[in-house]
C-alpha cells in the first residue's frame, strides 16, 4: 500500500512539473521558446526575455512595460495605441483590421499566406499572438 501511495506522489509530481511551462515551436519544429504558468517567456536557452503580467501586462526582460493585452484581444504597445487583435475564432489581425495570421484551436500558429510558422499548444490565444506577430520574444 506505501508503494502504491509513493507511486501516486510522484507520478502527480511529474504533472505539476510538466505543467509548469508550455514549449513554443517555431516552423521547423525546434523548440524557439518556453511560456511557464506565471507568465515568464524563456528563450530557447532558458534565459528569461519578458513575461505576461496576469493584468493583461507584457513586459521585456529588464521588467519594463512594452504593451499589454485587453480581454476583449486588443493587443497594445507601451503608448496604450492598438497594435491590432486577436478575436474569438484565432484570427490575428493589425492595427488595420487586416489579417496577419491565425491561432487554431490545436495551437498551430499560422501567417497571412496559411502557411504554418510555429505551433503554441497549449497557449492561450493571446499570448500566443503577442509572442509571434507583435512582440520579438524568439
Amino acid at each position: 500500500m506505501k508503494a502504491l501511495r509513493m507511486m501516486f506522489l510522484a507520478l502527480a509530481i511529474m504533472m505539476v512539473s510538466a505543467a509548469s511551462a508550455q514549449t513554443v515551436y517555431n516552423s521547423s519544429g525546434s523548440s524557439c521558446g518556453k511560456i511557464e504558468n506565471d507568465g515568464t517567456i524563456r528563450n530557447s536557452s532558458g534565459s528569461s526575455v519578458g513575461r505576461f503580467d496576469s493584468d493583461g501586462t507584457i513586459r521585456n526582460s529588464s521588467g519594463s512595460s512594452i504593451g499589454r493585452i485587453d480581454r476583449d484581444g486588443t493587443i497594445r504597445n507601451s503608448s496604450g495605441s492598438s497594435m491590432g487583435r486577436i478575436e474569438s475564432d484565432g484570427t490575428v489581425r493589425n492595427s488595420s483590421g487586416s489579417s496577419i495570421g491565425k491561432i487554431e484551436s490545436d495551437g498551430t500558429v499560422r501567417n497571412s499566406s496559411g502557411s504554418s510558422i510555429g505551433k503554441a499548444q497549449g497557449i492561450p490565444r493571446e499570448r500566443a499572438a503577442a509572442f509571434f506577430f507583435f512582440f520579438p520574444f524568439y
